[in-house]
Protein backbone atom coordinates (compact mmCIF):
# COMPACT_ATOMS: atom_id res chain seq x y z
CA UNK A 1 0.00 0.00 0.00
CA UNK A 2 1.33 3.08 -0.99
CA UNK A 3 2.59 5.18 2.00
CA UNK A 4 -0.41 8.41 1.58
CA UNK A 5 -2.94 5.51 1.55
CA UNK A 6 -2.48 4.06 4.90
CA UNK A 7 -4.35 5.35 8.21
CA UNK A 8 -0.73 5.68 9.34
CA UNK A 9 -0.04 8.64 7.16
CA UNK A 10 -3.54 10.41 8.16
CA UNK A 11 -2.78 9.99 11.93
CA UNK A 12 0.69 11.83 11.28
CA UNK A 13 -0.76 14.43 9.02
CA UNK A 14 -3.19 14.79 12.08
CA UNK A 15 -0.05 14.83 14.81
CA UNK A 16 2.03 17.60 12.51
CA UNK A 17 -0.61 19.76 12.89
CA UNK A 18 0.48 20.23 16.73
CA UNK A 19 3.92 20.48 15.88
CA UNK A 20 4.36 23.91 15.00
CA UNK A 21 4.42 24.31 19.50
CA UNK A 22 6.44 21.85 19.99
CA UNK A 23 9.60 22.14 21.74
CA UNK A 24 12.72 20.66 22.89
CA UNK A 25 13.61 21.96 25.99
CA UNK A 26 9.92 21.41 27.45
CA UNK A 27 10.48 18.20 25.99
CA UNK A 28 13.55 17.57 27.94
CA UNK A 29 11.44 18.94 31.30
CA UNK A 30 8.63 16.86 31.10
CA UNK A 31 10.07 13.42 30.07
CA UNK A 32 13.40 12.76 32.02
CA UNK A 33 13.75 9.89 29.77
CA UNK A 34 13.63 11.10 26.89
CA UNK A 35 17.79 11.20 25.72
CA UNK A 36 17.84 7.28 26.94
CA UNK A 37 14.27 6.23 24.76
CA UNK A 38 15.76 8.10 21.61
CA UNK A 39 19.16 7.05 21.63
CA UNK A 40 20.11 3.58 20.04
CA UNK A 41 23.51 1.63 20.14
CA UNK A 42 24.26 -0.22 16.92
CA UNK A 43 27.23 -1.91 15.25
CA UNK A 44 30.45 0.09 14.97
CA UNK A 45 27.79 3.11 15.94
CA UNK A 46 25.95 5.29 18.82
CA UNK A 47 23.19 7.61 17.47
CA UNK A 48 21.62 9.90 19.42
CA UNK A 49 17.97 11.07 17.95
CA UNK A 50 16.78 13.37 20.74
CA UNK A 51 17.01 16.24 19.65
CA UNK A 52 14.64 15.75 16.61
CA UNK A 53 11.54 16.82 16.36
CA UNK A 54 9.59 13.92 17.29
CA UNK A 55 8.20 11.94 20.30
CA UNK A 56 6.83 8.62 21.14
CA UNK A 57 3.61 9.07 19.59
CA UNK A 58 4.82 9.92 16.45
CA UNK A 59 7.33 7.70 16.22
CA UNK A 60 4.27 4.71 16.69
CA UNK A 61 2.37 5.71 14.01
CA UNK A 62 5.87 5.99 11.69
CA UNK A 63 6.35 2.57 12.59
CA UNK A 64 2.81 1.77 11.86
CA UNK A 65 3.55 3.21 8.56
CA UNK A 66 6.21 0.85 8.11
CA UNK A 67 4.23 -1.92 8.48
CA UNK A 68 1.35 -1.09 6.38
CA UNK A 69 3.62 -0.15 3.59
CA UNK A 70 5.58 -3.54 3.89
CA UNK A 71 8.96 -1.78 4.53
CA UNK A 72 9.95 -5.21 6.48
CA UNK A 73 8.59 -7.32 3.43
CA UNK A 74 10.14 -5.51 0.88
CA UNK A 75 13.25 -5.42 2.91
CA UNK A 76 13.52 -9.35 3.29
CA UNK A 77 12.87 -9.03 -0.79
CA UNK A 78 16.33 -7.74 -1.20
CA UNK A 79 18.10 -10.01 0.97
CA UNK A 80 16.80 -13.18 -0.39
CA UNK A 81 17.82 -11.41 -3.75
CA UNK A 82 14.33 -10.52 -6.15
CA UNK A 83 14.57 -8.09 -8.38
CA UNK A 84 13.45 -5.18 -6.67
CA UNK A 85 14.94 -2.92 -9.22
CA UNK A 86 11.96 -3.36 -11.19
CA UNK A 87 12.54 -0.95 -14.00
CA UNK A 88 15.58 -2.53 -14.62
CA UNK A 89 14.31 -6.39 -13.45
CA UNK A 90 17.62 -6.40 -11.77
CA UNK A 91 18.41 -7.71 -7.77
CA UNK A 92 19.82 -5.27 -5.39
CA UNK A 93 22.56 -7.71 -3.54
CA UNK A 94 25.36 -4.96 -2.53
CA UNK A 95 24.60 -6.22 0.72
CA UNK A 96 25.99 -9.97 -1.00
CA UNK A 97 29.42 -7.99 -1.26
CA UNK A 98 30.15 -8.00 2.34
CA UNK A 99 28.43 -11.37 3.12
CA UNK A 100 30.84 -13.77 4.72
CA UNK A 101 31.07 -17.69 3.71
CA UNK A 102 30.60 -19.14 6.50
CA UNK A 103 28.30 -18.49 10.00
CA UNK A 104 25.05 -17.99 11.16
CA UNK A 105 24.22 -15.64 8.70
CA UNK A 106 25.78 -17.56 5.85
CA UNK A 107 23.56 -20.92 6.54
CA UNK A 108 20.20 -18.58 6.29
CA UNK A 109 20.89 -18.00 2.71
CA UNK A 110 18.77 -19.08 0.10
CA UNK A 111 20.50 -21.62 -1.64
CA UNK A 112 20.20 -19.59 -4.60
CA UNK A 113 22.47 -16.76 -3.46
CA UNK A 114 24.88 -19.52 -2.47
CA UNK A 115 26.90 -19.91 -5.85
CA UNK A 116 27.33 -16.18 -6.75
CA UNK A 117 28.30 -15.22 -3.50
CA UNK A 118 30.88 -18.09 -4.28
CA UNK A 119 31.83 -15.44 -7.75
CA UNK A 120 31.65 -12.69 -5.28
CA UNK A 121 34.45 -14.34 -3.08
CA UNK A 122 37.05 -15.51 -5.46
CA UNK A 123 36.85 -11.89 -7.20
CA UNK A 124 37.47 -10.40 -3.62
CA UNK A 125 40.71 -13.08 -3.00
CA UNK A 126 41.92 -11.76 -6.67
CA UNK A 127 41.63 -8.34 -5.93
CA UNK A 128 42.93 -8.49 -2.62
CA UNK A 129 45.74 -10.65 -3.94
CA UNK A 130 46.42 -8.16 -6.50
CA UNK A 131 46.29 -5.25 -3.75
CA UNK A 132 48.85 -6.52 -1.57
CA UNK A 133 51.03 -6.90 -4.98
CA UNK A 134 50.71 -3.55 -5.22
CA UNK A 135 51.32 -2.70 -1.87
CA UNK A 136 54.74 -4.84 -1.89
CA UNK A 137 55.78 -3.19 -5.02
CA UNK A 138 58.26 0.01 -3.95
CA UNK A 139 58.31 1.23 -7.37
CA UNK A 140 54.65 2.49 -7.29
CA UNK A 141 54.73 5.27 -5.41
CA UNK A 142 51.14 6.49 -6.71
CA UNK A 143 47.98 5.29 -7.08
CA UNK A 144 45.37 7.32 -9.79
CA UNK A 145 42.07 5.77 -9.53
CA UNK A 146 40.07 7.31 -13.00
CA UNK A 147 35.97 7.17 -12.56
CA UNK A 148 32.94 8.93 -11.78
CA UNK A 149 30.04 8.46 -9.65
CA UNK A 150 30.01 5.48 -7.65
CA UNK A 151 33.36 5.32 -8.76
CA UNK A 152 35.12 7.41 -7.74
CA UNK A 153 32.84 9.06 -4.50
CA UNK A 154 32.87 5.92 -2.71
CA UNK A 155 36.43 5.02 -3.08
CA UNK A 156 37.48 8.24 -2.36
CA UNK A 157 35.77 9.21 0.81
CA UNK A 158 37.04 5.61 2.42
CA UNK A 159 40.45 6.15 1.15
CA UNK A 160 41.02 9.76 2.73
CA UNK A 161 38.39 8.51 6.02
CA UNK A 162 40.96 6.22 6.61
CA UNK A 163 44.15 7.67 6.11
CA UNK A 164 45.39 6.77 9.34
CA UNK A 165 45.15 3.51 8.33
CA UNK A 166 46.91 3.21 4.73
CA UNK A 167 50.43 2.48 4.00
CA UNK A 168 53.09 5.27 4.03
CA UNK A 169 55.17 5.45 0.61
CA UNK A 170 52.38 5.59 -1.70
CA UNK A 171 49.97 8.78 -2.64
CA UNK A 172 46.44 8.18 -3.64
CA UNK A 173 44.81 10.15 -6.51
CA UNK A 174 41.14 10.61 -8.01
CA UNK A 175 40.07 11.78 -11.13
CA UNK A 176 37.04 12.04 -11.79
CA UNK A 177 35.45 15.60 -13.87
CA UNK A 178 36.06 15.07 -17.90
CA UNK A 179 37.46 18.64 -17.45
CA UNK A 180 41.08 18.35 -18.60
CA UNK A 181 42.47 20.61 -15.24
CA UNK A 182 41.71 17.87 -12.91
CA UNK A 183 43.95 15.32 -14.81
CA UNK A 184 46.73 18.12 -15.54
CA UNK A 185 46.83 18.91 -12.05
CA UNK A 186 47.64 15.07 -11.05
CA UNK A 187 49.81 14.03 -14.09
CA UNK A 188 51.99 17.13 -13.28
CA UNK A 189 52.99 16.00 -9.97
CA UNK A 190 53.72 11.92 -11.41
CA UNK A 191 56.65 9.89 -12.63
CA UNK A 192 54.99 7.42 -15.45
CA UNK A 193 57.58 4.52 -14.16
CA UNK A 194 56.23 4.75 -10.87
CA UNK A 195 52.06 5.08 -11.21
CA UNK A 196 49.83 3.25 -11.54
CA UNK A 197 46.52 3.97 -12.78
CA UNK A 198 43.29 2.46 -12.35
CA UNK A 199 39.99 2.64 -14.57
CA UNK A 200 36.97 2.18 -12.96
CA UNK A 201 33.70 1.81 -15.22
CA UNK A 202 31.72 -1.06 -15.90
CA UNK A 203 30.93 -1.16 -18.98
CA UNK A 204 34.39 0.75 -20.25
CA UNK A 205 32.27 3.09 -22.32
CA UNK A 206 31.71 5.58 -19.48
CA UNK A 207 32.54 9.08 -21.23
CA UNK A 208 33.81 10.85 -19.01
CA UNK A 209 36.04 8.05 -17.58
CA UNK A 210 37.15 6.96 -21.12
CA UNK A 211 38.03 10.17 -21.93
CA UNK A 212 40.55 10.88 -18.94
CA UNK A 213 41.84 7.20 -19.26
CA UNK A 214 43.10 7.96 -23.20
CA UNK A 215 44.62 11.36 -22.10
CA UNK A 216 46.39 9.43 -18.62
CA UNK A 217 47.52 6.52 -21.34
CA UNK A 218 48.71 9.35 -23.92
CA UNK A 219 50.41 11.01 -21.16
CA UNK A 220 52.11 7.45 -20.17
CA UNK A 221 53.49 6.56 -23.15
CA UNK A 222 55.09 10.18 -23.62
CA UNK A 223 56.63 10.15 -20.92
CA UNK A 224 58.68 7.12 -22.00
CA UNK A 225 56.65 4.34 -20.26
CA UNK A 226 56.09 1.12 -22.33
CA UNK A 227 54.59 -1.55 -20.63
CA UNK A 228 50.59 -0.26 -20.47
CA UNK A 229 50.18 -3.79 -18.90
CA UNK A 230 52.10 -3.19 -15.38
CA UNK A 231 50.71 0.45 -15.13
CA UNK A 232 47.15 0.36 -16.14
CA UNK A 233 44.88 -1.78 -14.41
CA UNK A 234 40.23 -1.92 -15.03
CA UNK A 235 37.54 -1.95 -12.84
CA UNK A 236 35.28 -3.70 -15.59
CA UNK A 237 33.20 -6.36 -16.91
CA UNK A 238 34.16 -5.71 -20.43
CA UNK A 239 37.57 -7.34 -20.40
CA UNK A 240 37.37 -7.48 -24.17
CA UNK A 241 37.34 -3.04 -24.49
CA UNK A 242 39.70 -3.04 -21.62
CA UNK A 243 42.38 -5.52 -23.44
CA UNK A 244 41.87 -3.40 -26.46
CA UNK A 245 43.10 -0.42 -24.44
CA UNK A 246 45.63 -2.23 -23.35
CA UNK A 247 44.82 -3.58 -20.04
CA UNK A 248 45.18 -7.60 -19.38
CA UNK A 249 44.71 -6.96 -15.31
CA UNK A 250 40.74 -6.71 -14.44
CA UNK A 251 38.06 -7.12 -11.61
CA UNK A 252 34.62 -7.16 -12.69
CA UNK A 253 31.53 -6.86 -10.46
CA UNK A 254 27.61 -7.97 -11.39
CA UNK A 255 24.79 -6.09 -12.40
CA UNK A 256 22.72 -6.21 -9.28
CA UNK A 257 25.45 -3.91 -7.61
CA UNK A 258 25.02 -0.20 -8.64
CA UNK A 259 27.14 2.47 -8.88
CA UNK A 260 26.29 4.18 -5.89
CA UNK A 261 27.05 1.21 -3.78
CA UNK A 262 30.09 -0.35 -5.55
CA UNK A 263 32.56 0.43 -2.91
CA UNK A 264 32.78 -3.29 -1.65
CA UNK A 265 33.10 -4.22 -4.57
CA UNK A 266 36.35 -4.18 -7.16
CA UNK A 267 35.72 -0.68 -7.20
CA UNK A 268 37.35 -0.72 -3.35
CA UNK A 269 40.14 -1.49 -4.98
CA UNK A 270 42.26 2.00 -4.13
CA UNK A 271 41.30 0.77 -0.62
CA UNK A 272 42.16 -2.33 -0.31
CA UNK A 273 45.42 -0.98 -1.61
CA UNK A 274 45.34 1.77 0.75
CA UNK A 275 44.74 -0.62 4.00
CA UNK A 276 45.39 -3.76 3.15
CA UNK A 277 43.37 -7.07 2.68
CA UNK A 278 43.29 -7.36 6.66
CA UNK A 279 41.86 -4.26 7.10
CA UNK A 280 39.40 -3.86 4.41
CA UNK A 281 37.67 -7.33 5.54
CA UNK A 282 37.24 -5.31 8.48
CA UNK A 283 35.77 -2.75 6.52
CA UNK A 284 33.35 -5.41 4.98
CA UNK A 285 32.52 -7.39 8.26
CA UNK A 286 31.47 -3.74 9.60
CA UNK A 287 28.92 -3.25 6.77
CA UNK A 288 27.70 -6.94 7.44
CA UNK A 289 27.20 -6.15 10.94
CA UNK A 290 25.28 -3.60 9.89
CA UNK A 291 23.23 -5.40 7.51
CA UNK A 292 22.45 -8.10 10.37
CA UNK A 293 21.21 -5.41 12.50
CA UNK A 294 18.92 -4.54 9.74
CA UNK A 295 17.68 -7.31 8.92
CA UNK A 296 17.25 -8.85 12.45
CA UNK A 297 16.48 -6.11 15.18
CA UNK A 298 13.25 -5.56 15.85
CA UNK A 299 11.68 -2.00 13.79
CA UNK A 300 11.93 0.31 17.19
CA UNK A 301 14.85 -0.85 18.21
CA UNK A 302 16.66 -0.52 14.32
CA UNK A 303 18.75 2.33 13.88
CA UNK A 304 18.30 2.39 9.72
CA UNK A 305 14.63 1.95 10.12
CA UNK A 306 14.19 4.78 12.70
CA UNK A 307 16.66 7.09 10.93
CA UNK A 308 14.79 6.63 7.62
CA UNK A 309 11.70 6.76 9.14
CA UNK A 310 12.53 10.20 10.99
CA UNK A 311 13.68 11.28 7.06
CA UNK A 312 9.86 10.74 6.10
CA UNK A 313 8.09 12.67 8.92
CA UNK A 314 10.58 15.39 8.25
CA UNK A 315 9.86 15.57 4.71
CA UNK A 316 6.32 14.77 4.14
CA UNK A 317 4.92 16.53 7.68
CA UNK A 318 7.58 18.96 8.91
CA UNK A 319 8.26 19.64 5.37
CA UNK A 320 12.02 20.42 6.45
CA UNK A 321 13.36 20.21 2.18
CA UNK A 322 17.19 19.58 3.10
CA UNK A 323 19.47 18.10 5.20
CA UNK A 324 23.13 19.07 6.82
CA UNK A 325 25.41 16.76 7.58
CA UNK A 326 28.32 17.90 9.44
CA UNK A 327 31.31 15.48 10.16
CA UNK A 328 33.57 16.82 13.01
CA UNK A 329 36.44 14.89 11.74
CA UNK A 330 38.76 16.11 8.73
CA UNK A 331 39.20 12.63 7.12
CA UNK A 332 35.24 12.79 6.36
CA UNK A 333 35.83 15.80 4.14
CA UNK A 334 34.32 13.39 1.55
CA UNK A 335 31.59 12.22 3.32
CA UNK A 336 28.86 14.98 2.54
CA UNK A 337 29.11 14.58 -1.20
CA UNK A 338 28.99 10.69 -0.91
CA UNK A 339 26.47 10.69 1.02
CA UNK A 340 24.59 13.17 -1.53
CA UNK A 341 24.98 10.65 -4.26
CA UNK A 342 23.61 7.80 -1.95
CA UNK A 343 20.36 9.15 -1.47
CA UNK A 344 19.63 12.07 -3.76
CA UNK A 345 20.30 9.21 -7.16
CA UNK A 346 18.34 6.77 -5.20
CA UNK A 347 15.34 8.67 -3.87
CA UNK A 348 15.24 11.51 -5.88
CA UNK A 349 12.22 10.34 -7.79
CA UNK A 350 8.65 11.49 -8.68
CA UNK A 351 6.79 8.58 -9.19
CA UNK A 352 5.80 5.29 -7.87
CA UNK A 353 7.20 1.50 -8.56
CA UNK A 354 4.08 1.84 -10.64
CA UNK A 355 5.07 4.96 -12.72
CA UNK A 356 2.05 6.91 -11.02
CA UNK A 357 3.31 10.48 -10.10
CA UNK A 358 3.60 10.95 -6.46
CA UNK A 359 1.49 13.79 -4.92
CA UNK A 360 4.55 14.18 -2.11
CA UNK A 361 8.05 15.10 -2.06
CA UNK A 362 10.94 12.50 -1.75
CA UNK A 363 14.73 13.43 -1.42
CA UNK A 364 15.80 15.85 0.92
CA UNK A 365 18.79 18.24 -0.28
CA UNK A 366 21.59 17.09 1.64
CA UNK A 367 24.28 19.29 1.79
CA UNK A 368 27.97 20.16 4.58
CA UNK A 369 31.01 20.67 5.57
CA UNK A 370 33.19 19.07 8.05
CA UNK A 371 33.49 21.27 11.56
CA UNK A 372 34.64 22.99 12.77
CA UNK A 373 34.67 25.27 9.62
CA UNK A 374 31.22 25.20 8.86
CA UNK A 375 30.73 26.55 12.17
CA UNK A 376 32.29 29.91 10.32
CA UNK A 377 30.05 29.56 7.52
CA UNK A 378 26.94 28.04 7.07
CA UNK A 379 25.70 27.81 10.51
CA UNK A 380 24.30 31.16 11.64
CA UNK A 381 21.75 30.24 8.97
CA UNK A 382 21.25 26.98 11.19
CA UNK A 383 21.00 29.22 14.04
CA UNK A 384 19.01 32.10 13.21
CA UNK A 385 18.00 31.60 9.98
CA UNK A 386 14.34 31.51 8.52
CA UNK A 387 14.42 28.05 7.36
CA UNK A 388 14.63 25.11 9.83
CA UNK A 389 17.34 22.64 8.68
CA UNK A 390 17.90 19.44 10.37
CA UNK A 391 21.33 18.90 10.96
CA UNK A 392 22.81 15.33 11.27
CA UNK A 393 26.78 15.64 13.33
CA UNK A 394 29.07 12.74 13.55
CA UNK A 395 31.67 12.89 15.56
CA UNK A 396 34.73 10.02 16.13
CA UNK A 397 35.81 9.92 20.32
CA UNK A 398 39.15 9.01 19.88
CA UNK A 399 41.87 10.62 17.63
CA UNK A 400 44.77 8.85 15.87
CA UNK A 401 47.35 11.68 16.44
CA UNK A 402 49.02 12.78 19.54
CA UNK A 403 48.60 16.22 19.41
CA UNK A 404 47.72 17.55 22.74
CA UNK A 405 44.25 19.83 23.06
CA UNK A 406 42.76 19.32 19.72
CA UNK A 407 40.41 16.57 20.24
CA UNK A 408 38.56 17.69 23.22
CA UNK A 409 38.48 21.56 21.54
CA UNK A 410 37.04 19.67 18.16
CA UNK A 411 34.60 17.61 20.51
CA UNK A 412 33.27 20.22 22.74
CA UNK A 413 32.17 21.92 19.62
CA UNK A 414 30.31 19.53 18.37
CA UNK A 415 28.29 19.34 21.54
CA UNK A 416 28.15 22.49 21.63
CA UNK A 417 26.87 23.44 18.36
CA UNK A 418 24.01 20.86 19.23
CA UNK A 419 23.02 21.95 22.69
CA UNK A 420 23.04 25.54 21.49
CA UNK A 421 20.94 24.59 17.91
CA UNK A 422 18.42 23.14 20.96
CA UNK A 423 18.55 25.87 23.72
CA UNK A 424 19.03 29.01 21.61
CA UNK A 425 19.08 32.04 23.63
CA UNK A 426 16.84 34.70 25.05
CA UNK A 427 18.21 38.32 23.94
CA UNK A 428 16.04 41.54 23.65
CA UNK A 429 18.39 42.55 20.93
CA UNK A 430 17.00 40.60 18.44
CA UNK A 431 20.24 40.73 16.63
CA UNK A 432 21.44 38.68 19.62
CA UNK A 433 18.65 36.55 20.22
CA UNK A 434 18.79 32.65 19.34
CA UNK A 435 15.05 30.84 18.65
CA UNK A 436 16.91 27.48 19.50
CA UNK A 437 14.28 24.33 19.39
CA UNK A 438 16.50 23.46 15.98
CA UNK A 439 16.72 19.90 15.18
CA UNK A 440 19.72 17.73 15.25
CA UNK A 441 21.08 13.68 15.15
CA UNK A 442 24.36 13.28 16.91
CA UNK A 443 26.13 9.98 15.62
CA UNK A 444 29.31 8.86 17.19
CA UNK A 445 31.94 6.20 16.58
CA UNK A 446 34.70 5.50 19.49
CA UNK A 447 37.32 5.09 16.17
CA UNK A 448 37.33 6.12 13.08
CA UNK A 449 38.32 2.26 11.83
CA UNK A 450 37.95 0.10 8.81
CA UNK A 451 34.86 -1.48 10.58
CA UNK A 452 33.59 1.18 12.28
CA UNK A 453 33.68 3.06 8.73
CA UNK A 454 31.99 0.68 7.07
CA UNK A 455 29.36 0.14 9.57
CA UNK A 456 28.33 4.03 9.32
CA UNK A 457 28.32 4.00 5.39
CA UNK A 458 25.66 0.22 5.30
CA UNK A 459 23.62 2.41 7.87
CA UNK A 460 23.19 5.60 5.46
CA UNK A 461 22.16 2.83 2.51
CA UNK A 462 19.92 0.67 4.38
CA UNK A 463 18.20 4.18 6.09
CA UNK A 464 18.01 5.48 2.36
CA UNK A 465 16.14 1.87 1.49
CA UNK A 466 14.07 2.65 4.54
CA UNK A 467 12.63 6.24 3.17
CA UNK A 468 12.44 5.16 -0.55
CA UNK A 469 10.04 1.99 0.21
CA UNK A 470 8.08 3.93 2.73
CA UNK A 471 7.78 6.19 -0.27
CA UNK A 472 6.95 3.50 -3.07
CA UNK A 473 9.56 4.62 -5.01
CA UNK A 474 12.33 2.53 -7.05
CA UNK A 475 15.34 3.28 -5.32
CA UNK A 476 17.80 1.63 -7.30
CA UNK A 477 17.49 3.18 -10.89
CA UNK A 478 19.02 6.78 -11.95
CA UNK A 479 17.18 7.59 -15.12
CA UNK A 480 17.38 11.49 -14.41
CA UNK A 481 21.20 11.11 -15.32
CA UNK A 482 20.64 9.12 -18.73
CA UNK A 483 18.95 12.91 -20.49
CA UNK A 484 21.81 15.06 -20.06
CA UNK A 485 24.58 12.31 -21.24
CA UNK A 486 22.48 12.14 -24.53
CA UNK A 487 22.21 16.13 -25.23
CA UNK A 488 25.60 16.03 -24.57
CA UNK A 489 26.93 14.01 -27.23
CA UNK A 490 24.65 16.07 -29.35
CA UNK A 491 26.24 18.99 -28.54
CA UNK A 492 29.52 17.99 -28.60
CA UNK A 493 29.11 17.39 -32.28
CA UNK A 494 27.54 20.24 -32.60
CA UNK A 495 30.33 22.48 -31.31
CA UNK A 496 32.77 21.08 -33.51
CA UNK A 497 30.48 21.25 -36.15
CA UNK A 498 28.61 25.10 -35.46
CA UNK A 499 25.54 23.39 -36.35
CA UNK A 500 22.65 25.23 -34.30
CA UNK A 501 20.06 23.87 -36.46
CA UNK A 502 16.75 22.55 -34.31
CA UNK A 503 18.49 24.47 -31.03
CA UNK A 504 16.51 26.15 -28.86
CA UNK A 505 18.03 30.42 -28.77
CA UNK A 506 19.48 30.40 -25.58
CA UNK A 507 21.13 26.77 -26.04
CA UNK A 508 22.47 27.77 -29.98
CA UNK A 509 23.32 31.49 -28.54
CA UNK A 510 25.37 30.09 -26.17
CA UNK A 511 26.59 27.41 -28.19
CA UNK A 512 28.25 30.44 -30.48
CA UNK A 513 29.80 31.85 -27.59
CA UNK A 514 31.83 28.57 -27.10
CA UNK A 515 32.78 29.05 -30.52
Amino acid sequence: MRADQTAAWKNLGEHAKAFSSFDLRTEFARDAGRAVHFSQEAPGVFADLSKNHWDAKVETQLLALAQQTGLLAHRNRMFQGEAINTTENRAVMHWLLRQPVQGASYESLPTALKLPLKDVHDTLNAMLAFAEKIRADEHITDVVNIGIGGSDLGPQMAVMALQSFAMKGKRFHFVSNVDGHELDAVLQGLQAEKTLFLVASKSFTTLETLTNALSAKRWFEAQGGTNVSRHFAALTTNVEAAGQFGIQTCFGFWDWVGGRYSLWSAIGLPLAIAIGADHFRSFLAGAHAMDQHFLNAAPAQNLPVRLGLLDVWYRNFLHYTSRCIAPYHSALKRYAPYLQQLEMESNGKQVDHAGQTLPYGTSPVLWGEPGTNGQHAFFQMLHQGTDVVPLEFVAVKNATHALPDHQALLLSNALAQAQALMLGKSDTDGHKNFAGNRPSTFILLEDLTPFNLGALIALQEHRVFVSGAVWGINSFDQWGVELGKVLAKDIHARILSGDVADLDASTAQLLHKIR
